[in-house]
Formats: C-alpha cells, structure tokens, sequence
C-alpha cells in the first residue's frame, strides 16, 4: 500500500493525467506447497481395520486382534512441521501408546518355554537317543510387534500383521551328545512293585514314570519331583486311586504315584545324591515293602510334600524310567559319571514296634446286612533307621547318613451295612 502510495504521489505532482499506475503486490509463498503425501497417507490408515495375527505353537492360529477403522482415527495426529529450509510440511503419525499398552497384556498369553529334548542312553553306542525333541521357546518382541503394526497401518493393501517374538533356544536341544554332558554310564537305578494294585493305581504309576523318563538335571541342580510331576488331575491324565488323606486311606485323584517317588528316591539315595527333602508314609504300605524292608518309601502330596535331591556332581545326569507289567514293577535308571564314590546301605534296624490298632468298622448304606468291605488294612507301627555310608575311590568314607522313619499303628478299616452290632460307636 506505501508503495503503491508513493506512485500515485508521483504522478499528482507532476499533474501527469491519464496515467495508469500498477499496483505493487508483495507475494508470499506458501509455506506448503503439497498435501498429497499426507492425504494418501490418511486415506491408507483409513482404508480398512488392521488385524494382528501369530502363530501358536502347534501351528493354529492365534487371535485375531483387531483394530477398527474408528480407533484408528481416533489416534491420528497431523502436524506441520519444518522442513528446514523455509518450508514445511504435514507430517502424519499415530499415537503407538495405546497400541503398546495392549500388547502387554497379550504378553503373558503368548509366553512359550523352551522344551529340553528327552534321550535315552544306548549303553552300546555310549551315545543320547532322542525320545522327544525339544522345541524353542517365546516370548512376545513388543516394540517389533508395533514396528511392524505401525508400518501396517499406513499400508492399503494388506491389512494383516503377523507379530513379532524373541525366540529362546532349550537348554538341552536334539543335537546335545553324552559327551558334552559328562554321561557315560549307569550309577545307579531302583526297581520298586506294585503287585495287587488296582487298574486305576497301575494307571497312575504309568502316567507318573513318564513325566521323568528322559529328564536331564544338571550338575549341581536340584531334582524337584512335584516340579517335574506337574500337575496331579484329572484333566492331566490321572484317575481316582487310594491315597492317604486326613489319617485315613481315601480314593483321590491320582493313588499311585508316591509308588514312583519311593522309586525316584531310592534310585537317588543309592546314588550317594544328598537328599533334601523326603517325607515317609504315615504308616507301613505293604507295596513299598515288596522285595525290600521297611524306611525307604518317599511320599508326595502337592504342594506341601515334595521329593527332592541335589546333583552334586560336576556330571549331568539322565534319568530313564520303565514300567514292566510282566512282573508288576516300575523302575528308575539314573545314568551320568560317578566321580569316584560307592555307597553302602545298612539296615533297616527296626525298633519300637507297636500292634495294629483295632478294627474300625464304618456304616455303608449301600451294603447288605451281612456283607463287608475292607476298605483300609491294619499295620503295626515302628521306628525304622536306615544307615548309608559314601566311600571314595580308595574305599575311606566320606560320608554317613541316617534315614530315621517313624511309622503310626494303623488300624484295619471295614464298612458294614448300617445296624450292623459290629460298628464302632463314638
């Protein structure tokens, strides 16, 4: 406009008529030339839902998980921003923030551990044969997951997005060889029998002995039996069975099984293992006294009651464990290197025995007069010492340990129908 003043000026004081003056226009350019970028860049965030997707382990699909085209929107932002030069342009992004926060919760849903292999040894080759092969482990990559979520977004075509995972390799792969592990030979196993058990306690000894055939423990690792047991119940393959509950002998998920601790046990303590934690029976069971004395049975009872023992070695060591239904037996062979120990047993010396106690007669209501059913047998108690003692090379010992066990009096459990002058009154 001054300038445009100044012309006019000009032209009156020189009475100049007829004149015609242009007007002085300053153009300003814009600061930003071009939107089609970030318009595309919108209409592709737009265009669709955006759904995450991962594979399970077993190769199913997970999820999926997805995104609508109003959340999305929801989180878009667009800014100008400089380009350095004197212009600028519209940037578009969206807030990751939200995203991330939902990816953590799936987290823990995603987790895989890493499975060891299971082997067992071919004491002709002296090498691992793979039972079971072992599988990597995961867990949930999130920042590549919202890397790769992002990038998607702003993606027309594809709108599916496979996540991302850190993958964690098993301590104990397929390739391990003996070798590597220091396994070289037999020190140890431990036969126990299960004559007279019922269909489901033989059921749940075999599912039992499965769950550590094949295990490898790891110099100086401690062996855990309800850790490598799992979970007793239905829905993990064990059935009703007699278990000791509450001082008495009751059906429960999963009678048996302390046949196979008591097995674990012994194989561990000829071994010369240091024990850690062993709980005895309550009273004598005759199945743990089948071609052996008293003292050296091992009860479970999740999760209060455990079996463990330490490799104390600087040897891995393998356990294979077998079920032999021929003769009613179940076994466990512990193979590693001895590092230089024999192990000698004592006893047991039994003391302090007391008499059963007497017959307890319950009603049950589904029996006929006259009819019995033995549902509990009676058992003398006792004191019972078992001694071990750890020799070198050279045969000096290097260690003694007592294994002391006290046994209740047990009293013979019998129902009747009810009426019967036999029942035991209060």
């Amino acid at each position: 406009i001054a300038a445009t003043l100044n012309r006019l000026e000009a032209v009156l004081v020189q009475l100049t008529t007829g004149a015609e003056l242009p007007l002085v226009v300053n153009e300003t350019p814009p600061t930003v030339w071009d939107a089609e970028e970030a318009a595309a860049k919108v209409e592709a965030a737009l265009s669709g839902p955006v759904t995450l997707v991962a594979d399970a382990p077993d190769g199913s699909t997970l999820g999926p998980w997805t995104a609508s085209v109003d959340q999305i929107a929801a989180l878009l932002s667009v800014q100008v921003v400089s380009n350095g030069d004197g212009t600028q342009r519209y940037d578009v992004s969206v807030n990751m923030s939200a995203f991330e926060d939902y990816l953590e919760t799936l987290a823990a849903g995603l987790l895989t551990t890493p499975k060891n292999a299971r082997f067992h040894f071919n004491e002709d080759t002296r090498q691992l044969e793979v039972i079971e092969s072992s599988a990597s482990g995961r867990t949930l990559d999130v920042e590549g997951t919202l890397a790769r979520l992002e990038e998607g977004i702003f993606h027309a075509g594809n709108r599916t997005i496979p996540m991302a995972f850190h993958y964690i390799e098993p301590e104990y792969p397929d390739s391990v060889t003996a070798a590597e592990l220091g396994i070289t030979e037999l020190v140890s196993e431990a036969t126990t029998f299960y004559t007279g058990s019922t269909r489901n306690r033989i059921s749940n000894i075999i599912e039992a002995a499965s769950r550590f055939d094949g295990v490898i423990i790891g110099p100086h690792e401690e062996f855990s039996f309800n850790a490598l047991l799992g979970d007793i119940s239905v829905e993990t393959g064990f059935v009703q069975g007699k278990i000791i509950f509450g001082g008495r002998t009751v059906d429960g998920v999963g009678g048996g099984v302390c046949q196979v601790s008591t097995t674990a046990f012994r194989a561990a303590f000829q071994a010369g293992f240091p024990i850690i934690e062993r709980y005895s029976h309550g009273y004598r069971v005759g199945f743990y006294e089948l071609n052996s004395g008293p003292g050296m049975d091992a009860a479970i009872f999740q999760p209060e009651a455990d079996f463990r023992f330490l490799n104390d070695t600087d040897y891995h060591l393998l356990i294979e464990t077998s079920v032999y239904p021929a003769n009613s037996s179940v076994q466990f062979r512990f193979y590693s290197t001895n590092p230089g120990r024999r192990v000698i047993v004592e006893g047991p010396v039994i003391q302090n025995v007391t008499p059963p106690l007497p017959t307890i007669f319950e009603a049950n209501g589904d029996l006929q007069a006259g009819i019995s059913q033995q549902i509990d047998w009676a058992a003398e108690g006792a004191d019972v010492t078992i001694t071990r003692i750890i020799l070198d090379a050279s045969g000096n010992e290097i260690e003694r340990d007592e294994l002391f066990t006290h046994y209740e009096p047990w009293a013979a459990v019998v129902q009747v129908a009810p009426g019967d002058p036999r029942l035991t009154t209060g």
